[in-house]
């Protein structure tokens, strides 16, 4: 195996983040099909372009966010905040995806999904004024609250919040939202500079092991 592939912090973060978003998007299919009951069908398209592929891109653009940002960033490098869209834009490639969302509201989640991870991004990462932050967290909060009151209006009172199982997937999306929120904080996050990768001035003499 070429190890050498792996050997630069950039391809190595992005590759993390991939692989971390894909298990992201796996996970929160399982949250899914907890909505959907016995309904709830996979094919490749829906499941494995629809899901695990913006799971696998906005996880990876997020991995390379992180390798910017400790390397100094790069013009226009925190524009990769937007990576979360991926897991709105995908659903709507679908055949008639578009129509299904203007008559009937369905991929909605979808778009919300994004949107919290967006808003909670910028209001965890402290960068920008507090009152937009603030906006954001509100924002992104109430969208989350609903989440996670969506289970007994859809799969029935099973999945209320007072039944075991549905705190449980209450639970599962409100973490799964706020760990994404979290990723998606990275391109807003101060970069680390040349100076605070400097070595501690510390320094071993070889014959004596002294610190100095």
């Amino acid at each position: 195996m070429n190890t050498h592939f792996f050997a630069t912090p950039s391809t190595a973060l992005t590759a993390v983040g991939a692989t971390c978003g894909i298990a992201w998007a796996a996970g929160f299919r399982a949250y899914m099909v907890e909505l959907a009951g016995p309904a709830s069908t996979f094919d490749w398209w829906g499941t494995f372009g629809a899901i695990l592929l913006p799971g696998a891109i906005a996880g990876g653009l997020l991995g390379w966010a992180e390798a910017l940002r400790r390397t100094g960033g790069r013009r226009g490098w925190r524009w990769l905040a937007l990576a979360p869209l991926a897991f709105a834009v995908a659903p709507m490639l679908m055949p008639g995806a578009v129509a299904a969302l203007l008559t009937q509201g369905l991929g909605g989640g979808a778009i919300a999904v994004a949107l919290m991870a967006l808003g909670g991004g910028y209001a965890l990462s402290r960068r920008g004024p507090l009152w937009s932050r603030l906006v954001a967290g509100l924002t992104s909060g109430a969208l989350l609250a609903a989440l996670a009151l969506t289970g007994p209006g859809i799969a029935g009172p099973a999945l209320a919040l007072t039944e075991p199982r549905g705190a449980w997937v209450a639970v599962l999306a409100t973490s799964f939202v706020v760990v994404l929120a979290l990723a998606s904080s990275i391109p807003h996050r101060p970069v680390v500079t040349v100076t605070d990768q400097a070595p501690s001035a510390r320094t071993v003499r070889p014959e004596s092991g002294a610190a100095r």
